[in-house]
């Protein structure tokens, strides 16, 4: 995904390599966080409801994490984390945020959006034109699958199909097999386009999806592409935290309940809220 300058410094800093240019996208792409803002904000005006965050708890988050996945499944919390040559698959405790395991991903690969599917977890890389399949149980890497484009969030529907985001209006729809293309749809909210689409979280009935470079997340209709809700989280880690850290980026369902773990690049809390209108 595109980075402001706070990122592609800490990707140096890092790294210890000066690459000139070094954006987490193609230098070229335009950045989506005023037009997206722009068309949400237009969105709301022609009546697309507005939600509200209420903050019911907070949970510790490992400041050195570039979050880039985050997902909760059989009272795990899943984790991927950016950055090349420093990358993890990680698992946490949901409860606490400890740290129960982590596997570095392979040959310095950038990781990106991941989603738990039954014994396994697949993981996008940004620009290594692969995903990854792991074996859940033994976290290790188990197979590389081709990828076209850039790799951003990820997540699964019910019925086992992965949805997919590259930073553009459109979300991909792949098989959970092979992630083997199946379509895609165009997100619109009121009929404007949404672009930098970023970490995706799946639940019943709705898709969630951050939209990068922006305070905004939207419910997204996964079958006709229509932002249904749109939530502004701006405020919600306070200005006294705010040094060292980057985006908003990272939503995951706490399963039976009405209830989400928001959280960020290099943020100190996630942070367990629930939307209301």
């Amino acid at each position: 995904m595109p980075v402001p300058v706070t990122r592609a410094l800490v990707t140096v800093l890092l790294s210890g390599l000066l690459v000139t240019g070094l954006s987490d996208c193609a230098s070229a792409a335009p950045a989506p966080a005023a037009g997206s803002a722009a068309a949400i904000t237009a969105g709301l005006a022609d009546g697309v409801p507005r939600l509200h965050l209420v903050v019911l708890g907070t949970v510790p988050h490992d400041t050195s994490a570039w979050t880039e996945g985050l997902e909760i499944d059989n009272g795990t919390l899943y984790e991927s984390t950016g950055l090349a040559g420093r990358s993890q698959l990680r698992e946490l405790d949901p409860d606490t945020g400890r740290l129960r395991r982590a596997s570095p991903l392979p040959d310095g690969l950038y990781g990106e959006g991941l989603t738990v599917l039954g014994d396994r977890i697949w993981q996008l890389t940004w620009q290594d034109g692969v995903a990854l399949e792991w074996n859940r149980s033994t976290l290790t890497p188990t197979r590389r699958v081709p990828w076209t484009g850039e790799g951003w969030g990820l997540c699964h529907t019910a019925d086992g199909r992965v949805i997919a985001s590259d930073g553009s209006d459109r979300l991909r729809v792949l098989s959970g097999t092979d992630l083997a293309p199946l379509g895609s749809v165009a997100v619109r909210i009121a009929g404007r386009p949404v672009t930098g689409l970023n970490e995706l979280e799946c639940t019943p009935g709705a898709l969630w999806a951050n939209v990068y470079q922006t305070d905004w997340l939207v419910r997204i209709d996964p079958v006709s592409g229509a932002v249904t809700a749109a939530v502004d989280a701006a405020g919600l880690l306070g200005a006294d935290l705010r040094a060292g850290t980057d985006v908003l980026n990272g939503i995951a369902a706490i399963p039976g309940t009405d209830q989400f773990l928001l959280t960020g690049k290099f943020w100190p809390t996630m942070f367990r809220v629930r939307f209301v209108s």
